[in-house]
């Protein structure tokens, strides 16, 4: 059910006010935007309405807001922005809940802060995505031919698998994250795109590889199939990047849109790694 504004304080409009940047590396400037208040809007709906009009408070006409959206049911992840200071999905944050915390009635809308912008709130989320590369989070298969039935789960296993595999790699985790600081890189004058995209992954490997990723492991070391490149998992893990930078600041459970157990996660990867390394040493 969708919560509506009291209609003693609902105003007859508001100002969004949204931090723009006309590309990378460009400087940011604020950009102000008085829309009529409509019961029921989300901030996608008032993005729409913005590109729709093409102008500014001023009346100057201006480009479109650049954002990421897709499914709008907060599941593909991709609409995740700063909304008043709180990182969060854009399709599930109602206005009329908004402007209560809002006396003022100005909602500010910022893009992720650990990320290169591309333009305005759009932002390049590659290292979010090579942090999963980098732990395997995934099942290999040698082939799509029919294998006959897998390894069966219990129920328990099944309860407790599940909410990890909700994760939709919105980046709401690493950006609140103070252990996932920013990394923007600018192609050398000379550099290859292979050579440099190639230094930008090697790059991406030595910071923090977050929770969302640490989670993962979690997540595909539990599958009875996957269990069979748990030791790969977890020696990504304790590589330069790993889980020891994890600083346990809770942040990353505190704004996760799906509600992960991510400190759980962290806390299981924790003890799994240490006796991963423990029977590496005695199997020497």
């Amino acid at each position: 059910m969708i919560a509506q504004a009291d209609s003693q304080s609902t105003p007859s409009s508001f100002t969004v006010k949204i931090l723009r940047q006309d590309g990378p590396g460009q400087p940011s400037y604020w950009e102000p935007h008085t829309l009529q208040y409509e019961p029921e809007m989300n901030i996608i709906s008032v993005l729409q309405k913005i590109a729709a009009s093409g102008r500014s408070d001023n009346g100057k006409k201006v480009a479109p807001v650049n954002w990421d959206c897709n499914c709008l049911e907060e599941v593909c992840g991709a609409c995740t922005m700063n909304i008043n200071g709180r990182v969060r999905q854009a399709c599930s944050a109602l206005i009329d809940n908004l402007l209560k915390d809002s006396p003022d009635h100005v909602i500010q809308l910022r893009p992720m802060s650990k990320f290169p912008v591309i333009r305005d709130l759009m932002v390049d989320r590659s290292r979010l995505f090579r942090g999963l590369t980098k732990v395997k989070a995934w099942v290999p298969v040698d082939g799509y031919y029919d294998l006959g039935p897998g390894p069966r789960q219990s129920r328990s296993e099944q309860e407790a698998a599940y909410p990890l595999s909700e994760c939709m790699s919105c980046g709401c985790c690493v950006e609140a994250c103070p252990q996932y600081n920013k990394v923007e890189l600018i192609q050398h004058n000379g550099e290859s795109d292979e050579d440099f995209e190639k230094r930008k992954q090697e790059i991406f490997d030595k910071n923090f590889v977050g929770p969302h990723a640490i989670s993962q492991v979690v997540l595909f070391n539990s599958n009875p199939t996957g269990k069979m490149n748990a030791p790969e998992r977890l020696n990504a893990l304790t590589e330069e990047g790993g889980i020891q930078l994890c600083g346990n600041a809770q942040n990353c459970v505190a704004v996760c849109p799906k509600e992960i157990p991510l400190t759980t996660s962290i806390a299981k990867a924790g003890r799994a790694t240490t006796f991963n390394q423990l029977k590496q040493w005695f199997d020497r």
